[in-house]
């Protein structure tokens, strides 16, 4: 509570300040004592004076605060007065055996009581009694926080003052006076203090409380309230309310100037301009402003522990559904706690994480806020932070400002960073960003040592959350989807701004019960949009016995639509429709490789001249008149920008003005990268009607030099590509299936490549052979439904070799994100065939992860299924822990930090092997740590039995330099699980460990 000096003084001016607005308190309070020791009665007198003449004049106090940072800093102070004072009120009325007058308390005596560091007693009394102030400030006194509940707030004061009246306890325990009571008074005294004392405090503070709220707004939204609940289907819009509760706390500041006003300026505009580009948007079709069609989202918030859970469905499901989120945001940003960490908002796609950043810019107050919005799908990565939010400044206004200078030309107003997309951060340059949010948090550290505190928000997909690394105490919120009552309001405001629209071209309002059919699209922001805009064309929603769509069949129909209708504005004479569809799927795979330009460089953008040598490199230069997906084109006659999808831009980059691509969501382009993926390796069955064995080479060229930058297995790509493949025929699926296995065997001879010029960054050839053939299993298993090594390599003579071999190159070609991304899509099974050998089967791994499959030795060592021989070794025990070192990467050098007391103590246990007969053949270390590990009535007691028997073998089988460590943790074991042994096997265990 350190910045809480403010209100109660920590140098002379601001001491000042403290007498003023304690009307004179401290000087009345303190005067004519000079001997540092005060009786109970004058510490209540002197705390419950200061206390409440801060409470009464708190109002008056903040309306003379300077800026929005140094109304937080009174507020805070004010608050911790307030817990102070309620416990000692409390304690004033208690009925007690003895009189509080005949307890005496030093100076320090009262500051330890209440938990606060010592006031010193050097200097004159003025001095002494500002530090008693400035102590009192900095207790470390439980304060509201808008993420948490009020039941959990009420349980964080009451623990306070238990703690405070149990040091208060121990104090009188020391003292004359509890000497002279019997031990049924004390026991009473006791009984008191620790029980009724803690509750009575808690109700003079609700009461103080509440006398606080209604002098300053932030009292009232700082505990999470309940109230919106009686209005369950009342939906906000556009963060609305948030100024008028924003504005007492900004009315006097005094309002920016220079580029911080233009800044302001820049963030009001967004507000009245439509949610899509207005000339994209379909004739006759008005698309509302965002202050219209902004519907506020509910939300979960949490805070986060540890290093997990935000990403994970299950961490979010204890934590209730919210829909105050203006007031919640309105708590939050007056909130000092958020002055110390950013405030994670986790979305899915199309949630409107990137929108509520733009309404927020917008709508709070500028005389009290300085918001900096930050698309950090814009900046350079590799810059600082710092640099990151002037380069945004500048595009925002056009003008260059350092950020001192812009903090100062707030005046006052507390700067608000408003980080958007750490997700695209991440994926932007392939460079590791997971220390971004800790990175925020010492900015924001450094900057509240500058007397710059500001308020951070970051926004990110939910689906990266677990890679990121936290700073301690930051909070999480999550955008919930649209429940049925916002997809209402939402529809009502979009067919009134259409009714005229929709009258003239003869087309029905877009109704509830028609978008109820597709409420899982429709739950998401973006989704709808695009819902709404498809039943544009001829009311595509409301046909007759249509099916849902799934989210790949409305992309596929709103983007080929949208297509279409594009064709027929540059068409002006009558096109057949066959004619008319094959212009508009040329130009569904113009917007592919704008897809693939952006997925194979890693970023959500693309400039135009690199756009230009992208498909002058896959497509060459011809003639004009040519049709057809290899029709010859430059980025000058690729018309991108008429799309309302894709955004063409200027931006600066390097120092240099580049005219840019991007699509208005990523999932448009990963759409579209799969769409031209499956068509391009689907046209390979076209020019090969047969499979025969003799047939020549598959011209897999292009399909080669599209695929072989980038894994399909990261972002919402795998569910696009399972909705298109199912789509397919099954005998198509078959066929393709069998083709790309054959396209597989003979890619690991390639030598050549057909597009030299192709190259959107910079790879190995290693790493391109690596990725392509990542990216052609991937699509096997989505064709077949799952193969074994054998079908997935015929011609190996040791298919699951075959596997590994390729498997360690597709690590070596992916950085760890999209290696986590396509381990995490497949599931491999361990088994047996009918000739009793081990296959492995590989497959798109459904549903939640699970542990994987024991491992049978007899599997590893190519035994055949139930080999029960005698145990077998090897002796490369320590070669295998070599090797891990070796690897060096993250993941194995865990594995390995876990295993190297195992590899040190029970080295050649790990390479020791015993089977029973037709039982798994495990390895004794394995045996010794499950025995270790497990309790014995967790077991079966066969299988606990069988357990101690294979350990028993496979002590036989080791070197005598290492036997007695494993005797001795045998014995450990026994002593645990003797009473579930059966007495032959533990004189035999007993015989061997004596």
């Amino acid at each position: 509570m350190s910045d809480a000096l403010v209100l109660l003084g920590a140098d002379p001016p601001r001491l000042a300040a403290l007498d003023r607005a304690l009307g004179g308190a401290l000087a009345v309070a303190t005067g004519g004592v000079s001997d540092g020791v005060l009786r109970i009665a004058d510490a209540r007198g002197r705390i419950l004076g200061l206390g409440r003449d801060a409470v009464r004049g708190v109002g008056r106090r903040l309306g003379a605060a300077g800026g929005r940072a140094e109304r937080g800093e009174l507020l805070r102070a004010a608050h911790t007065v307030v817990v102070v004072l309620g416990w000692f009120e409390a304690l004033a009325e208690l009925d007690l055996p003895f009189s509080l007058d005949e307890v005496r308390l030093t100076r320090d005596d009262q500051l330890a009581l209440v938990g606060a560091g010592g006031a010193g007693a050097v200097g004159g009394t003025g001095e002494r009694d500002a530090g008693f102030a400035q102590a009192l400030a900095a207790v470390d006194a439980p304060l509201p926080a808008p993420h948490l509940p009020p039941e959990a707030v009420a349980g964080q004061l009451l623990d306070w003052y238990a703690a405070l009246s149990r040091r208060f306890e121990r104090f009188v325990a020391g003292l004359a006076v509890r000497d002279r009571l019997t031990p049924a008074e004390w026991d009473a005294v006791q009984r008191t203090l620790t029980h009724g004392l803690p509750a009575a405090a808690a109700a003079h503070y609700d009461t103080l409380y509440a006398q606080l709220a209604q002098q300053a707004p932030e009292f009232g939204f700082w505990v999470a309230q309940n109230e919106h609940r009686a209005t369950r289907d009342g939906v906000q819009r556009a963060l609305a309310g948030i100024e008028a509760l924003l504005a007492a706390s900004a009315a006097t500041a005094r309002p920016p100037v220079d580029v911080a006003a233009a800044l302001a300026l820049s963030h009001r505009a967004a507000l009245s301009r439509p949610v899509l580009d207005a000339e994209s948007a379909p004739e006759g079709i008005r698309v509302p402003a965002l202050e219209e069609m902004y519907l506020d989202p509910d939300f979960r918030v949490r805070a986060v522990a540890g290093q997990h859970g935000p990403a994970d469905e299950s961490w979010w499901e204890r934590t209730p559904v919210r829909e105050d989120l203006t007031r919640y945001l309105a708590g939050a940003l007056t909130s000092s706690a958020q002055t110390r960490t950013p405030l994670l908002v986790l979305g899915q796609p199309g949630a409107g994480k990137s929108v509520l950043t733009r309404v927020l810019a917008a709508r709070l107050p500028a005389a009290g806020f300085l918001p900096v919005r930050v698309p950090l799908r814009d900046v350079r990565a590799e810059d600082d932070l710092q640099e990151q939010i002037e380069n945004a400044v500048r595009a925002a206004t056009g003008e260059r400002v350092t950020w001192p200078e812009l903090v100062r030309a707030a005046g006052g107003a507390v700067p608000v960073l408003l980080l958007d997309g750490f997700d695209e951060l991440l994926q932007t340059t392939g460079v590791h960003h997971n220390d971004f949010l800790v990175r925020v948090a010492r900015f924001q550290e450094r900057e509240a040592e500058q007397g710059r505190p500001l308020l951070a928000l970051v926004t990110s997909r939910t689906s990266v959350a677990d890679r990121a690394r936290y700073p301690q105490g930051m909070v999480a919120l999550r955008l919930e989807p649209f429940r049925a009552a916002q997809i209402q309001r939402w529809l009502a405001v979009w067919n009134d701004a259409n009714a005229a629209g929709f009258a003239a071209q003869g087309l029905r309002p877009l109704s509830w019960e028609v978008v109820s059919r597709h409420a899982a699209l429709a739950a998401q922001p973006l989704l709808l949009t695009m819902l709404a805009l498809y039943d544009v064309a001829g009311n595509g929603l409301q046909r007759d016995g249509g099916e849902p769509l799934d989210e790949a069949d409305l992309y596929e129909e709103l983007l080929f639509s949208f297509a279409r209708r594009e064709v027929g504005k540059t068409s002006r004479d009558t096109v057949p429709d066959d004619e008319m569809r094959e212009r508009a799927e040329l130009e569904m795979q113009r917007l592919s490789l704008v897809a693939f330009a952006l997925l194979n460089r890693r970023r959500q953008w693309v400039s135009a001249a690199e756009l230009d040598e992208d498909l002058t490199a896959l497509l060459g230069r011809g003639p004009a008149g040519a049709s057809g997906f290899r029709t010859p084109l430059g980025a000058a006659e690729v018309a991108l920008g008429r799309f309302f999808f894709v955004q063409r831009a200027q931006s600066v980059r390097d120092g240099q003005v580049l005219a840019t691509y991007e699509f208005l969501h990523a999932t448009f382009g990963e759409y579209l990268a799969v769409r031209l993926a499956l068509h391009v390796l689907t046209d390979l069955l076209r020019d090969r009607p047969t499979l025969a064995l003799g047939d020549a080479r598959v011209d897999d060229d292009l399909a080669y030099a599209l695929l072989s930058y980038a894994p399909l297995s990261g972002r919402q790509m795998l569910r696009f590509a399972k909705s298109m493949t199912a789509r397919m025929p099954e005998a198509e699926r078959a066929r393709l299936g069998r083709l790309l296995v054959r396209v597989l065997d003979q890619h690991e001879t390639r030598t050549g490549d057909q597009h030299p010029a192709y190259r959107p960054t910079v790879l190995r050839v290693a790493s391109r052979h690596g990725l392509y053939g990542a990216n052609l299993v991937l699509v096997i298993l989505l064709l077949t439904g799952g193969v074994s090594a054998g079908e997935l390599f015929p011609g190996s003579a040791n298919p699951v070799s075959a596997w590994h071999r390729h498997a360690l190159l597709w690590r070596s070609a992916l950085n760890e994100e999209q290696w986590t991304d396509f381990a995490l899509s497949l599931s491999l099974r361990r088994s047996w065939g009918p000739d009793g050998r081990g296959t492995l089967g590989i497959a798109l791994r459904e549903g939640e992860l699970r542990p994987p499959d024991p491992v049978d030795a007899n599997w590893l060592y190519r035994y055949p299924q139930g080999h029960g021989g005698p145990g077998w070794s090897r002796p490369y025990w320590d070669e295998i822990w070599h090797k891990m070192e070796v690897s060096g990467g993250t993941n194995d050098s865990l594995v390995r930090h876990v295993m190297d007391p195992v590899f040190a103590w029970l080295g050649p246990s790990v390479t020791t092997f015993v089977a029973s007969e037709g039982q798994p053949a495990t390895s004794l270390a394995h045996d010794l740590l499950h025995l270790l590990l497990s309790d014995g009535t967790e077991l079966d007691p066969m299988e606990l039995e069988l357990a101690y028997r294979r350990v028993l073998l496979g002590i036989g089988n080791l070197p005598s330099s290492h036997v007695h460590h494993v005797i001795r943790l045998l014995r450990t074991a026994v002593r645990r699980d003797e009473s579930h042994l059966p007495a032959e096997l533990l004189r035999e265990i007993y015989e061997w460990t004596r």
